[in-house]
């Protein structure tokens, strides 16, 4: 087989399991989209599920790709990576996503593969290829993304409890059921506005280095497009049951107006992050917003012990993914 017949074949290998990484990040983010609304018994899981996935697709005609550019252009600098790069981020990304679902951890899909291409990159060509203001940008958001779901979903609680303050809790709980319907949806086009770009951007990263497009192109091919927003909403459809119990229960005890309150807040950051161009984690926003709704009732109803544990793994993601797509890179590297 010629050089160019096999460079094809890589390269339709790695888009594989770039996909493959885009439908494990819906299963693994399918919580963040839909444990307020099945926890508070607004949706039965099933139809949640099917819910988020639609909405995951529909973002397909809403968003414009600037998060994808960020990913595919201005994380690393797009000359010094090669198939062994790409090999390296996905498998570190997979892997911690893998590991941290087993333990029903809501980490980040997102900055498992940030931190997959740096790592993979720098065990290439050590820290000059980084383009620094979009990794520096994607970490700030680390804090920006919860801190603001925070404030959101706490200031929104608030306002809808003196708006409501009159109201039987019979009435509000019954108008919020039908408008945490609304919330859920604008939540789930957050979610696939945002990630389905992420997998976009590294597939784009993909074509470039390997030379089936070029880095002046303005827009990644239609295809990929397609491709990586229904993989993602196949992949909501899957759902990541053991993440959902502690997004959804363990965390704090929600009602579908703290529910509203927490999705609305959460899907306002996520649509300002993605038409900032940034790749923020659903998990970090929506762990953020729901805190803060759970902070406006008392301190206690947050079980703060579950909030710690999520937040090392949020410390721990983009190091830890990192490191195996560095180990992976080597390997890559010895093997082929």
């Amino acid at each position: 087989m010629d050089p160019i017949q096999t460079s094809f074949w890589v390269v339709a290998v790695l888009v594989l399991l770039a996909l493959v990484f885009d439908f494990m990040n819906g299963f693994h983010d399918a919580a963040n989209s839909i444990a307020t609304v099945v926890s508070t018994g607004v949706l039965k899981p099933q139809q949640a599920v099917l819910f988020a996935a639609f909405f995951n697709v529909v973002a397909i005609g809403i968003f414009q790709l600037k998060v994808a550019a960020t990913v595919g252009k201005g994380i690393v600098d797009p000359s010094v990576v090669d198939l062994h790069v790409i090999f390296g981020a996905l498998v570190g990304a997979i892997v911690w996503n893998v590991v941290t679902w087993l333990y029903g951890i809501p980490s980040s899909s997102s900055h498992a593969l940030i931190g997959g291409i740096v790592g993979a990159t720098m065990a290439k060509a050590g820290p000059d290829p980084l383009v620094w203001s979009g990794v520096l940008k994607t970490v700030l958001f680390i804090v920006v993304s919860p801190t603001l779901g925070f404030l959101l979903g706490s200031l929104l609680m608030v306002a809808v409890s003196w708006i409501c303050r009159r109201s039987s809790p019979l009435r509000v709980d019954n108008w919020f059921r039908r408008l945490q319907l609304f919330s859920a949806g604008l939540y789930s086009l957050g979610h696939g506005g945002n990630d389905a770009q992420k997998t976009i951007g590294i597939i784009w990263l993909l074509l470039i280095s390997s030379g089936y497009a070029s880095a002046s192109d303005s827009m990644p091919p239609q295809w990929v497009i397609a491709c990586c927003y229904i993989a993602i909403g196949m992949g909501t459809m899957f759902g990541g049951w053991r993440i959902v119990q502690t997004m959804g229960q363990r965390l704090t005890k929600l009602k579908p107006v703290g529910g509203f309150c927490a999705e609305t807040g959460g899907a306002m950051t996520l649509f300002f992050a993605t038409a900032l161009g940034v790749p923020v984690s659903t998990t970090h926003t929506i762990t953020g917003a729901i805190v803060g709704v759970g902070s406006t009732q008392r301190a206690s109803a947050v079980r703060w012990g579950v909030a710690g544990n999520i937040v090392w793994a949020w410390i721990l993601t983009i190091p830890s993914a990192a490191a195996v797509a560095a180990v992976s890179y080597w390997v890559s590297e010895l093997l082929f």
